[in-house]
């Protein structure tokens, strides 16, 4: 246990307000640190958590972020899913272009977060919502 994280299960945040967006962001640096990432990586992951959830919040009104450590038998690392019940994002391969925002979050936008990880998974579908999987191994 540290910091009061249970870190043999996955730990699931509601992100409903700012104040929640720091929880996740404090939640992940915690479970990084646990899964041993160096602090460069601990802080890329931890930004590309801030700028989804902070997507999470501005534009689908809300959602749970679920954090656990994994483990690939070769390396541990930290496994984040996104997951709300917005309006889904019409036009994906727009939202993933490099540099796009709609000046919501961090600036950095879904491309910039997926460049901070070493695996990204987006599905959503107008009307159905947003599920964002990524992953950060630690090296």
């Amino acid at each position: 246990m540290t910091s009061g994280v249970d870190l043999g299960r996955p730990h699931t945040q509601t992100v409903g307000s700012d104040e929640d967006v720091v929880r996740v962001r404090q939640l992940v640096r915690t479970v990084a640190v646990a899964a041993k990432l160096s602090l460069v990586d601990q802080t890329k992951v931890v930004t590309a958590a801030s700028e989804l959830a902070r997507n999470t919040l501005v534009y689908a009104g809300g959602g749970t972020v679920e954090v656990s450590i994994v483990d690939n038998g070769r390396r541990q690392g930290i496994r984040i899913l996104f997951a709300d019940s917005g309006p889904g994002i019409a036009d994906l391969e727009l939202a993933l272009t490099d540099g796009y925002t709609t000046g919501g979050g961090l600036g950095l936008g879904l491309s910039g977060a997926r460049r901070l990880v070493d695996e990204f998974d987006i599905r959503t579908a107008p009307g159905q919502g947003t599920r964002i999987t990524i992953t950060k191994w630690s090296r």
